[in-house]
């Protein structure tokens, strides 16, 4: 089987295109894989570090002023036309794209090139890539039962996201609490903002972690990679507070009491899959909004508590996880309410259906 697989931009987008990846390989030894994105973001570095094949493409999104939006338009035509040289030569049995602006021009090649396509939705509102890409798409697989109401009924199906494949890749030998010095037997709660922080939960987090150390309950803040230098300056870590630039978070999920955590779709596909109690706080610096409706239908289901940003104070904070921390009920049943929207063979049941489009 030759699959070529289009993402980037974020990690959202990546992991569970990697993911899927993965649990090809695993399911088909001899599976050739190609991944395409774009060529100056991460997916560029990230995925031939993990031993894929990788095409970069100059696509760029038509955001500002008239001027971008007409060189994002000479971007996309260069790039339609550089991934129809690439599919020709590649000659995959299907083309799935993860959404972001790199992945139109590809699908609009492969569906000239009479290739079948996929396209996965990971957020709880479609991004306006794949709503575009929606009509000439032979199958659309989504991660939220409101997402069959935005694309087309018959081609389009609940699967779920793939990077829950991830949590079944774990070396559950190795436990991360070890690791960092931390008692598992105590309280623990794990902040982590995304790849890159947030400044403003930065500003609101060391009072916090002054008080959770006065307490005795352990922490772990992934501060972000951006923004670990300046904060560990700042901020001592003890006894009970970790800080760290990045941390294997589905590592730490089934170990940790409660996730304090933003709203993006890898991170709610993760607490779904392992259930972990969480307070989510969307960011609202994204596309759409996404992070909210992807931490809202969370929240209507009972499996996590959701916080707006500009809400976002210290004490409301505290007193949130105060609540969770003295009612080990209370986060039992949001456990088991996350459990009940998880799709954990979402890369196994994409697959089959790719099977069966391709009639396998």
């Amino acid at each position: 089987m030759k699959v070529c697989i289009v993402t980037g931009g974020t990690g959202g987008h990546i992991y569970p295109a990697v993911a899927l990846a993965s649990a090809l390989k695993d399911l088909y030894k001899e599976a050739d894989i190609l991944f395409i994105g774009n060529n100056n973001r991460m997916e560029a570095s990230e995925i031939p570090a993990l031993g894929y094949a990788f095409e970069g493409l100059p696509a760029r999104g038509f955001n500002g002023t008239i001027w971008n939006k007409l060189d994002a338009l000479r971007a996309l035509w260069v790039s339609r036309n550089l991934a129809r040289k690439i599919l020709s030569a590649f000659k995959p049995d299907v083309v799935i794209g993860f959404g972001g602006y790199v992945t139109v021009p590809v699908i609009q090649a492969a569906h000239q090139l009479k290739v079948k396509t996929f396209i996965h939705e990971q957020n709880a509102i479609a991004g306006k890539a794949n709503l575009h890409l929606a009509r000439i798409a032979d199958a659309i697989a989504v991660s939220y039962p409101d997402n069959l109401k935005e694309f087309p009924q018959g081609k389009t199906r609940l699967i779920g996201n793939p990077r829950t494949y991830a949590l079944k890749k774990l070396d559950l030998d190795l436990d991360p609490l070890k690791v960092l010095n931390l008692d598992a037997t105590k309280p623990t709660v794990l902040f982590v903002m995304g790849s890159l922080g947030a400044e403003s939960i930065n500003e609101t987090i060391p009072l916090l972690l002054n008080e959770l150390d006065q307490r005795k309950i352990q922490a772990i803040y992934v501060t972000g990679k951006k923004h670990y230098d300046q904060f560990i300056q700042n901020n001592d870590e003890t006894r009970y507070i970790k800080i760290v630039p990045y941390i294997d978070q589905l590592a730490l999920m089934d170990k940790v009491d409660i996730l304090v955590t933003r709203g993006g779709a890898t991170t709610a596909a993760e607490i779904m899959v392992t259930g972990c109690p969480s307070i989510i706080i969307p960011s609202p610096y994204v596309p759409n909004n996404h992070q909210y409706f992807n931490a809202k239908a969370l929240e209507e289901s009972g499996g996590c508590i959701l916080l707006q940003e500009k809400d976002l104070n210290h004490n409301l904070l505290m007193e949130k996880l105060d609540h969770l921390l003295a009612h080990p009920e209370i986060r039992e049943d949001m456990h088991r309410r996350a459990l009940e929207l998880g799709h954990p063979n979402a890369a196994e049941n994409m697959i089959a259906w790719i099977n069966e489009v391709l009639g396998i």
